[in-house]
C-alpha cells in the first residue's frame, strides 16, 4: 500500500511540474503520446511533432476516417455505423449471450465492447460506466459513439491491436478517436439536414439538424460551437413476430433514441509557441422504448407488464456535461501537452429489478439518477534527443478518479420474499449491512508512462515503451510495448509490434454492496438453490498480450496490406461459480472471479486500387481464426467469421460524386456452452448465416455553399430478425434493417 501511495503521489508530481509557472513561457500543441491520439491544433506543429503523428500513421493497426469519407456515406444516427467499416471492427451487442442484442457497439479484433475505449479530442468517454452491469456482462447502453454528431468530426482515428497499449485502461481491444472540427482563424458556418426513409414501415426513421460556427473573436482568441437536434424512431412492437424462437415471446425490436447537443471550444493563442483551450459541452440522449428487458419477458407477463405502458416513451436519459482545459507548449527542449478534464454523466431511468427473473426489467414507475463523475489530469512531454539515433522520447503521467453513485443498484435492502430460498423471514450477508448500504463507490488510478520513437538505420523505426498504472484496489499494472517500422525496399514495409493491454474491474465488479440475487435459474450448473453474485474487491485486472505483424505494399497510387494479429486474454472478470458461503436464509453467495484464457486471432486485409484519375476501388477485410474462452470453449464476442467492406469511389466531376459499397459479413456463431442452470438443457446453437449488404451513395455540389446528398442503404432488403434475447434465440438476437432511402442538404458560408 505504502508502495502503491508513493507511486501515485509520483506520478502527481509529474503533473504538477507540467504546469509549473517556470514552464509556461514557451508553447505549441503535442499530438501524439501514451494517452492520446493525434489531433489538429490551431498553432503550427514543429518537426518533433509532425514525426510523431507520422509514426502513429504508420502503426500498422491504425485507420483514419476523414470528414470527406463521413459527408460522402454519412451514418444513420450514430458514428458506429460508419466506424464499423474499419478493417478489425464489428457491431456486437455488449454481451456475448446476446442479452440487450440491438444495442450494438464497437467491437475491435474479437475483444468486446467493454475492451474499446472512446474518445472525443483524446480525452476519455466513461458516460457508459454508469449503467448497470448484468451477469452476463451486459449494459443497456448504446454506448459512447453518438455524442458527436457526423456533421462536426474532422476525423476518426481507429488504433486496433499493440499501437492501442500506449492508452491504457480499457483499451485492450481498441482506440476510436473522434476528433471535431477545430477553431478557424476566419468566420465560418454550417447547416445541414438529414432524413432517413425507411422502406419498412415498422422500421424507425431518422431525422436530424445540426448547426456549427467558427471564427475568432480577437486577434488571439478563436471560437467553435455546435449544435445538434436529431431522433431515431423505435421499431414497432411487433417487428419480430413470427420469428421468435421455439418458447420464446416475440423480441422487441431497436429502441429509438432522441439526441440533444451543444458543444464549445475558446482557442487563446498566448504567443506564437503556446495554446489554451477552453471546452464545455452538455448532451443528452433519450431511449425510445421498445419493450426490451434482460430475459425477454412477454410485455403481457406478470413480471414485464410494469414495462407495458412505457413503450413508445422514455424509460432512460443520459444527460453528459464535460468540461476541459489543454495546454500546449513549445519549449526549447521540446513540446508538452496538460489537460484537466470533468466528466459528469447523469443516467436517469425507471428503477429494474435486480432478483431471479425480473433482473433488468422495468418493475416501478419510480426514477433514479444513477452519477457517474470522472476527474482526469494528463500531462506528457516530447523530447528530441541529441544523440547518435535521430529519436524522440515522449515521458509523462495522469490520474483519473471515478466515482459511481447508483442508489437503484447498490443500496437496496436485503428483503424477505420466496426468492430467498423459500423463507419468508428476512436475509442478511455476514459482513454486508441488512439494511441500506451505501450507494457509493470510487477508484484512482495513477499512471507513469514513457515511450521513445527511435531511427536505428535508415527506414526503420522503433517505438520501445512502458505504462505503469496504479490501482487503489488492485495494486500496480506494467504495460510493456515495441513496434517497429522496416521498409524493406521503395515498395514494401514490413511492419510488428507486441505488447501488454490492461483493464481494471468496473465499480460494480468491484463493489461488495452491489448484489444481484438470482432464485435458481442463473446459479451454476448443477448447484441446488438460490444464489448472490456480489462484488468483488479483490480481482486481478484484465490483462492481453497484443501481437501483430503486417506487410504492406505501394506502387503509383496502389496501395495493399496484409496483417496477422492474436490477443491472448487473462484473468477476464466473470460472474463466479465457486461459493463463497452461505447468507442465513440459505443462498449460496458467489462473487465476481477472474476466468483463465481467451484468445482472439485472425487477419486484416486491405486493398486500393486506382482505376482511372477519378476513380477507385478500396477494400478491406477481417477474417477471424479465433475468437474463444479457453475456459468454457463460448466465443467472446458474436462477431461475424469474416467481414469484407469494399468500395467504388468515382467522382463524376468537380460537382458530381457517387459511391457504390458492399458489406459482406460470414456466419455468426453464438456461445454453444451452458455456464447456468437455465442452460443445463442445452442452448440454441443456430448461427446467423453469411449475408450481404449493398449501398449507394451520391452527392452533388449545388452551388459553391450548398452540397446535396442521397442514397440508398441496403439496396436489395436483406433483414435480419431478432428471435429472441440471450442463449435461447442462438446467434439471432438483433435486427438487421432493411432498405431504406436518405437525402441530406448542407450550407456554408
Amino acid at each position: 500500500m505504502v508502495f502503491r501511495a508513493s507511486l501515485s503521489r509520483l506520478s502527481i508530481a509529474i503533473l504538477a511540474a507540467s504546469v509549473s509557472p517556470a514552464l509556461l513561457a514557451d508553447t505549441t500543441a503535442s499530438n501524439t503520446g501514451a494517452a492520446n491520439a493525434v489531433d489538429d491544433q490551431a498553432i503550427t506543429l514543429d518537426n518533433t511533432m509532425v514525426t510523431a503523428e507520422k509514426e502513429l500513421k504508420q502503426a500498422p493497426g491504425v485507420s483514419i476516417i476523414t470528414a470527406d469519407d463521413i459527408q460522402k456515406a454519412p451514418p444513420v444516427n450514430d458514428l458506429s455505423d460508419i466506424i464499423r467499416k474499419m478493417p478489425g471492427v464489428n457491431l456486437t451487442g455488449n454481451s456475448a449471450s446476446g442479452v440487450r442484442g440491438n444495442n450494438r457497439q464497437i467491437d475491435i479484433r474479437g475483444m468486446g465492447p467493454e475492451n474499446t475505449l472512446i474518445l472525443i479530442d483524446g480525452l476519455p468517454v466513461e458516460s457508459r460506466n454508469s449503467v448497470r452491469y448484468g451477469r452476463t456482462g451486459d449494459r443497456d447502453t448504446r454506448g459512447d459513439t453518438n455524442w458527436v454528431p457526423a456533421d462536426e468530426v474532422q476525423r476518426i482515428e481507429v488504433v486496433r491491436g499493440p499501437a492501442a497499449a500506449r492508452y491504457g485502461n480499457g483499451a485492450a481491444g481498441g482506440v476510436v478517436n473522434i476528433i471535431t472540427k477545430q477553431p478557424t482563424q476566419e468566420t465560418h458556418g454550417n447547416f445541414s439536414v438529414y432524413t432517413d426513409m425507411p422502406k419498412d414501415k415498422d422500421e424507425g426513421a431518422t431525422k436530424r439538424a445540426t448547426f456549427g460556427l467558427s471564427g475568432p473573436l480577437t486577434d488571439n482568441l478563436t471560437y467553435r460551437v455546435y449544435g445538434n437536434l436529431s431522433k431515431t424512431d423505435r421499431d414497432s412492437t411487433d417487428i419480430n413476430e413470427g420469428h421468435e424462437a421455439a418458447g420464446e415471446s416475440a423480441a422487441s425490436g431497436a429502441e429509438g433514441v432522441r439526441n440533444k447537443d451543444i458543444n464549445g471550444r475558446l482557442t487563446w493563442k498566448l504567443d506564437e509557441r503556446q495554446s489554451i483551450d477552453f471546452d464545455a459541452s452538455y448532451s443528452r440522449q433519450g431511449n425510445i422504448y421498445d419493450g426490451d428487458n434482460q430475459y425477454n419477458q412477454s410485455l403481457t407477463s406478470k413480471k414485464a407488464a410494469s414495462a407495458a405502458p412505457w413503450v413508445g416513451r422514455e424509460t432512460n436519459v443520459m444527460y453528459r456535461n464535460n468540461f476541459a482545459i489543454t495546454h500546449n507548449g513549445d519549449w526549447d527542449f521540446g513540446t508538452s501537452k496538460f489537460y484537466v478534464q470533468y466528466e459528469h454523466t447523469r443516467n436517469r431511468r425507471l428503477d429494474e429489478g435486480l432478483t431471479g427473473g425480473v433482473e433488468g426489467t422495468i418493475d416501478s414507475t419510480d426514477f433514479t439518477t444513477s452519477n457517474l463523475q470522472n476527474y482526469l489530469a494528463h500531462g506528457e512531454f516530447n523530447i528530441p534527443l541529441s544523440t547518435r539515433l535521430p529519436q524522440t522520447l515522449t515521458l509523462g503521467g495522469e490520474w483519473n478518479r471515478q466515482e459511481l453513485d447508483d442508489p437503484a443498484s447498490t443500496s437496496q435492502a436485503l428483503s424477505s420474499g420466496s426468492y430467498y430460498n423459500g423463507t419468508t423471514s428476512a436475509d442478511s450477508i455476514a459482513g454486508l449491512a441488512s439494511g441500506t448500504r451505501s450507494s457509493k463507490s470510487a477508484a484512482n488510478i495513477g499512471s507513469l508512462f514513457a515511450e521513445d520513437n527511435i531511427e536505428p538505420w535508415a527506414g526503420a523505426t522503433l517505438t520501445p515503451g512502458v505504462r505503469m498504472d496504479d490501482h487503489t484496489d488492485f495494486g500496480v499494472n506494467w504495460s510493456p510495448s515495441l513496434n517497429m517500422t522496416q521498409k524493406l525496399n521503395d515498395e514494401f514495409t514490413l511492419k510488428a509490434g507486441i505488447a501488454r493491454a490492461f483493464k481494471a474491474p468496473n465499480l460494480y465488479q468491484l463493489d461488495p454492496n452491489y448484489l444481484l440475487l438470482s432464485s435458481g435459474n442463473g446459479c451454476p450448473i448443477g448447484s441446488t438453490g438460490s444464489c448472490y453474485i456480489q462484488g468483488n474487491d479483490n480481482l486481478k485486472a484484465e490483462t492481453s498480450v497484443n501481437k501483430e505483424i503486417g506487410l504492406e505494399f505501394k506502387r503509383e497510387g496502389w496501395i495493399a496490406g496484409l496483417t496477422f494479429f492474436r490477443n491472448d486474454y487473462h484473468n477476464k472478470v466473470v460472474a463466479g461459480t465457486d461459493i463463497e458461503g452461505y447468507s442465513s436464509g440459505g443462498n449460496m453467495i458467489l462473487k465476481w472471479e477472474n476466468a483463465k484464457k481467451a484468445v482472439t486471432q485472425g487477419f486484416e486485409a486491405n486493398l486500393t486500387v486506382p482505376l482511372a484519375d477519378n476513380l477507385s476501388w478500396t477494400t478491406n477485410g477481417t477474417y477471424m481464426q479465433e475468437n474463444k474462452d479457453l475456459d468454457t470453449g463460448n466465443v467472446l464476442s458474436m462477431i461475424p467469421k469474416y467481414t469484407v467492406n469494399s468500395m467504388l469511389d468515382w467522382q463524376v466531376n468537380d460537382k458530381f460524386s457517387t459511391q457504390l459499397s458492399i458489406t459482406s459479413f460470414g456466419r455468426q456463431k453464438p456461445p454453444t456452452v451452458g455456464t447456468t442452470k437455465v442452460d443445463a438443457a442445452g442452448v440454441n446453437t443456430e448461427e446467423v448465416g453469411a449475408y450481404s449488404l449493398v449501398n449507394i451513395n451520391v452527392g452533388y455540389q449545388l452551388t459553391k455553399n450548398v452540397r446535396l446528398g442521397a442514397g440508398v442503404n441496403n439496396i436489395f432488403d436483406k433483414k435480419l430478425y431478432r428471435e429472441g434475447n440471450s442463449n435461447s434465440a442462438g446467434a439471432a438476437t438483433y435486427n438487421q434493417h432493411g432498405q431504406a432511402v436518405y437525402a441530406s442538404v448542407s450550407t456554408s458560408f
